[in-house]
């Protein structure tokens, strides 16, 4: 169901439209930023009982709110936008589909999304855009090269269920249609759930396998949202002390993990990096139960 902000929410749209900044020549009008901030809304809050207005207002403060506003412009098809876009993401793009799907295959990769991405489909007379499922929660950049990935892997996918070893491979290869009324995570990759849970199970053993002291820091920071100070009190330790070591918790979880998934799940670079942009669009996982096991 589509949020709407409350007339109360006025002056807070009002203050982070100025705060963007967008250059006048993008056409971003306010009724236009405000949509976008709704639409970021209601995919954050899905599902869950009404937010407050505190709770709206903090999230949107936490949003990439520039590269929201020149998506935002560009969905909308304004011309200058447009070019911004490609004067700042086309060399990345190229580079990072080259990087998931080698030299041959990866500018054919980066430019199979351009038409997806301006919009040329209509329904019902709207325009209807990738740029549309953009919430602003990561980097533009991170977004995109998150879609590279569920395109290569829905290929990979799509081939081998659909073509047998003694199929003739021809030039007109049709690229399975995509539903832009759908979200973007179901419509780009039907087994997200999968992906989240792998990263679930993989992120909650290596914290089971902590010291438990380790997990007892973790859990006053992350869960009980002490201070550093707070925690060092607490544990007996100087408040630069308990900073290097959730530093180094952090570092060690990150490896593990990434070793659980590249080993024990046998994923590969592109499923791993699914996993951890899936996870930072909406952080889906309630770790209270891992951090407070005890040995």
């Amino acid at each position: 169901m589509q949020l709407r902000f409350a007339p109360e929410m006025a002056p807070t749209v009002e203050r982070l439209y100025k705060l963007v900044g967008a250059p006048a020549n993008w056409g971003l009008g306010l009724d236009l930023f405000r949509a976008a901030l709704e639409r970021s809304a209601s995919s954050r809050f899905r599902g869950g009982a009404a937010p407050s207005r505190r709770e709206i207002t903090v999230y949107l403060e936490s949003l990439n709110l520039p590269d929201l506003a020149l998506s935002c412009a560009c969905g909308a098809g304004n011309s200058r936008a447009w070019e911004e876009f490609i004067s700042r993401y086309r060399a990345e793009l190229y580079r990072a589909a080259g990087a998931i799907a080698g030299e041959s295959g990866g500018r054919e990769l980066a430019d199979s999304l351009y038409a997806e991405l301006y919009g040329l489909e209509s329904r019902e007379g709207q325009r209807r855009t990738l740029f549309d499922y953009f919430h602003g929660r990561s980097k533009l950049g991170t977004w995109l090269r998150a879609i590279l990935s569920q395109r290569y892997i829905n290929e990979i996918r799509r081939t081998r269920r659909t073509e047998s070893l003694d199929a003739p491979v021809t030039d007109d290869d049709a690229r399975p249609a995509i539903d832009l009324a759908a979200p973007l995570s179901e419509t780009a990759d039907p087994e997200r759930r999968k992906y989240l849970a792998l990263l679930q199970a993989a992120l909650s053993e290596a914290l089971v396998a902590l010291e438990p002291r380790e997990r007892l820091r973790l859990s006053y920071y992350y869960i009980e949202d002490l201070t550093l100070a707070q925690i060092g009190r607490l544990l007996g330790e100087h408040e630069a002390t308990v900073s290097r070591k959730l530093d180094r918790a952090r570092r060690e979880l990150h490896d593990q993990v990434d070793a659980a998934l590249r080993g024990k799940k046998r994923l590969s670079e592109a499923q791993v990096q699914l996993c951890y942009e899936y996870a930072r669009e909406e952080w889906p996982f309630d770790l209270t139960g891992a951090l407070s096991k005890k040995e």
